[in-house]
């Protein structure tokens, strides 16, 4: 009998220790930053000059056949 009511004194006092303590969590604020890309376009520009020469080379072949004809 004395087993059970130290049993039961340390049980109610264990639950009152427990629910005596408090948890504060604390959330920092998110940093939000600007992404900065670079876009590598040397490819299109690339195409583009690729053909803007041929039109050119082109009308010098042209100009050249006429010349000896």
């Amino acid at each position: 009998m004395v087993t059970k009511i130290a049993a039961t004194i340390s049980a109610v006092s264990l639950l009152a220790i427990l629910a005596c303590t408090q948890h504060k969590v604390e959330v920092a604020p998110v940093k939000v930053e600007p992404i900065h890309i670079t876009i590598d376009v040397n490819v299109k520009v690339d195409k583009a000059l690729d053909d803007f020469f041929d039109e050119i080379d082109a009308e010098e072949e042209k100009i050249e056949q006429q010349a000896t004809q």
